[in-house]
């Protein structure tokens, strides 16, 4: 029996979906005894609501403890969360995942530590042929080929597949492990700070490949960053992490361009540009994540905080058609 077909506006499942979820980790009571056994909620992630629509590429923006390890976690189903939904094609991630291969084929990975991802004893060849021979992709007569094809693909010669990762730079190192992630042909691609440590030149290389595979082979890209000039270059959309929380999301260029919560104004004001002076950083100190403050949680080093901020938690709620912010008292332009 066929389906009946769609109709034409209907909203389409997003690949990944995020709903109200947590995450809360089990850490010792501060100021107790190292043999005491008391223990206190650490809420890494708090109500976190996101959703990643297919062949678009999303860059989650956020200081060091701002979670987004943890929301990587989430969406890898590496962890399950303590609370909420998430999804994955409509299915928890975790039911995805452990249902044969199809998740960890479909859902690839570039680690921030691409040279500790590739076991040093191997060649080039043997790291890239893993995926085509544990996800059969090609016969065993057509390796050789498509490692050659790989390699091609992400700027490298076919020679470096008789190399070892001691025998390459960091630039070469990121070019290998992108390689590796589409030998399974997948449909998402989740990079980690992918180009951080990189000289400017060879960052630039990089996130340009990205962009043309993103582009060329119609992927899904989720992409983990501190850098809000990566994210602008690479990502149409952006969602702005802080403690835990998402304060804004929407497209790259609207959000940067006039920022809505006075968190990711902070943000786009301290990136550094040419021929301008270093403006002052955000004052105050980020709050730890086991004595959150009342009310607003960036209510504390908010430059536009009122007295309602120190009462009322804002949730995440609609900003016009595409965007999403979580402040009281949005930034508005004219």
């Amino acid at each position: 029996m066929t389906k009946p077909p769609q109709a034409p506006n209907a909203p389409v499942q997003p690949i990944f979906e995020l709903i109200e979820v947590e995450q809360v980790f089990e850490v010792p009571k501060p100021g107790r005894p190292l043999f005491s056994r008391e223990t206190v909620g650490l809420r890494a992630l708090d109500g976190v609501r996101l959703s990643i629509r297919k062949g678009t590429s999303l860059a989650i923006v956020g200081e060091s403890g701002s979670g987004k390890s943890t929301l990587l976690r989430v969406l890898l189903g590496l962890d399950k969360p303590s609370g909420g939904r998430a999804l994955y094609r409509g299915k928890p991630i975790g039911e995805a995942r452990a249902r044969g291969t199809d998740f960890a084929r479909d859902v690839a990975m570039v680690y921030q530590d691409a040279r500790g991802s590739l076991d040093p004893r191997m060649t080039i060849g043997a790291i890239i042929a893993e995926p085509l021979r544990h996800f059969n992709i090609v016969p065993p007569e057509g390796e050789t080929a498509r490692i050659a094809h790989l390699l091609d693909r992400v700027g490298l010669p076919a020679d470096a597949a008789g190399r070892f990762p001691s025998g390459l730079s960091g630039g070469q190192v990121r070019r290998v492990a992108i390689a590796r992630a589409l030998a399974s042909e997948p449909s998402v691609l989740v990079a980690d700070e992918a180009v951080s440590g990189l000289d400017v030149s060879t960052q630039a290389q990089l996130l340009t490949l990205l962009q043309s595979l993103q582009r060329d082979m119609g992927l899904t890209l989720a992409f983990i960053t501190h850098d809000l000039g990566v994210a602008s270059y690479l990502c149409e959309e952006i969602a702005i992490m802080y403690l835990g929380r998402i304060v804004e999301n929407g497209p790259t260029d609207a959000v940067l361009k006039a920022p809505a919560h006075p968190y990711s104004a902070a943000l786009r004001a301290a990136a550094p540009q040419f021929f301008e002076p270093l403006s002052r950083p955000l004052p105050g100190e980020i709050p730890s994540p086991l004595d959150l403050p009342k009310g607003c949680r960036f209510s504390t080093r908010c430059p536009a905080a009122q007295a309602d901020c120190q009462t009322k938690d804002p949730q995440l709620g609609k900003l016009g058609s595409r965007r999403a912010v979580a402040c009281i008292h949005p930034i508005t332009h004219a």
